[in-house]
């Protein structure tokens, strides 16, 4: 079903809601927090296998992207901290309200299962579960992939400075970027919350301080973003969760690789996904 989530600045989000069938108890909600460039089409497929297991999945765009573009990217004035106060806040937010008392959970992809800690809202979810996790920190990365980020940087700042966005779709990349979000992909720092300050900054630190979920940090071990560093310096943001780090090896799951993007793919329906439900049920995940 067709979503218009309202976010606290008025900006309208489009989202899915993939809702438990009938004949099927219902245990609570999992929001879906996407990769950046990704639309959250890609985890359409998860989260009908989430509704079909008891939990209605919400999945939505961030603003400038996919359902969300609202229009030309041309000058559009969106930073990347945004799609974590507004964009996933409003989505769990709508979530919340419609929970009936059952809990809402969040599994976040890359930028999204940082994000989250961002979100005012973040302090009301039950679990959050969080795959290759991190804020493209580029001292995080490998030394051959540090060379690629800077390359990739290189190229973003100018690009946005001609055309008003990131148009990643020309270079053969994904999805196009608003150039604040781009620029601050670019131009990520050590401590994330620094992009701003004063008033706003402090609320980042806030809401991040706030969050209290149990946090699953997973990532494969041939992830070129999410090292251990980064991952390691993403949950350090939530001081006050407790965190669980478990790095995930590809013959574990027959595969020869997994990267960044490989575990929302179908093929993991009955082994990955399988493992991310029962976490989302009990908080228990398998021993390797």
């Amino acid at each position: 079903m067709g979503l218009s989530i309202r976010c606290s600045d008025g900006r309208v989000l489009g989202g899915e809601l993939f809702a438990v069938p009938d004949g099927v108890e219902r245990l609570g909600t999992v929001v879906i927090a996407c990769a950046t460039a990704v639309k959250a089409s890609y985890y359409h497929r998860y989260a009908a296998f989430l509704a079909a297991h008891g939990f209605d999945a919400v999945t939505f765009d961030y603003r400038g992207i996919g359902a969300s573009v609202g229009g030309s990217l041309r000058g559009q004035k969106v930073r990347w901290y945004e799609w974590g106060t507004l964009d996933i806040d409003a989505a769990l937010t709508w979530a919340l309200e419609r929970s009936a008392g059952l809990p809402v959970h969040l599994v976040g992809h890359s930028f999204g299962g940082f994000g989250v800690g961002l979100a005012p809202h973040a302090s009301q979810v039950q679990r959050i579960l969080t795959v290759g996790a991190q804020h493209a920190y580029w001292r995080d990365l490998r030394f051959k992939d540090q060379v690629r980020h800077c390359a990739q940087a290189a190229v973003a700042v100018p690009l946005v400075g001609a055309c008003g966005y990131f148009p990643a779709k020309r270079l053969g990349l994904m999805e196009d970027l608003p150039g604040g979000v781009a620029v601050d992909w670019a131009r990520s720092r050590k401590d994330f919350t620094t992009a701003t300050t004063g008033d706003q900054r402090a609320a980042l630190l806030a809401s991040l301080a706030r969050v209290t979920a149990p946090i699953l940090a997973l990532a494969s071990t041939d992830d070129s973003y999410a090292t251990i560093a980064a991952i390691e310096r993403a949950v350090a943001y939530t001081p006050n969760s407790a965190v669980r780090i478990i790095h995930l090896r590809p013959e574990q799951y027959g595969e020869s690789s997994l990267g960044h993007f490989a575990l929302f793919h179908s093929r993991f329906r009955r082994t990955f996904w399988e493992q991310t439900l029962r976490w989302l049920k009990a908080g228990d995940w398998p021993a390797a």
